[in-house]
């Protein structure tokens, strides 16, 4: 039952984002294009914070993925991706899947105006021991809405093998 849940979790976080590309393609009329996810519609200004920490050859992300609106978002997938490859088998929160073995999608759930998803934790473990490494995080995908201010949602940490948290 575990295998069909996270296989169908999987083919449905792949649908969403293939969805919300192509529907981006076509809000953004195939000339300068916009931001993925981006269709004409109300505003939603969504907005990723957190930290990320690397010791001893693990990765330590926590995330909050918020909405300041004006207006609600049903759903919205967080892409994490990560310059040092993560060792593979590595078990994600339901919500969550690989895309690749540097990168992690996530689910938010709905975001209402105001409203913020819940933290996101993830526990990873880099192939060897990098002493330096960067995660790109960003809004891969939005049900609906237009975020006039995507910095706040699109990240690039480098993140030292120190422990240390890294703020974004």
């Amino acid at each position: 039952m575990r295998v069909i849940s996270k296989g169908v979790l999987g083919a449905a976080l792949a649908a969403l984002v293939v969805l919300g590309a192509g529907t981006a393609a076509g809000a953004a009329g195939g000339v300068g294009g916009g931001a993925v996810g981006e269709v004409a519609g109300a505003e939603a200004d969504l907005a990723h914070h957190g930290h990320v920490s690397l010791w001893d050859g693990r990765v330590g992300v926590w995330l909050v993925t918020e909405n300041h609106g004006p207006s609600d978002v049903a759903d919205a997938t967080v892409r994490l991706a990560f310059s040092a490859p993560m060792m593979g088998g590595q078990e994600l929160p339901p919500g969550c899947l690989w895309s690749s073995s540097r990168v992690v999608s996530c689910r938010t759930g709905a975001l209402p105006d105001g409203g913020a998803a819940g933290e996101l934790a993830l526990d990873l473990r880099a192939v060897g021991r990098p002493q330096e490494l960067t995660v790109d995080v960003s809004t891969a995908w939005r049900a609906g809405g237009v975020d006039r201010n995507s910095l706040n949602d699109r990240h690039r940490v480098l993140v030292l093998a120190t422990g240390d948290p890294y703020v974004f």
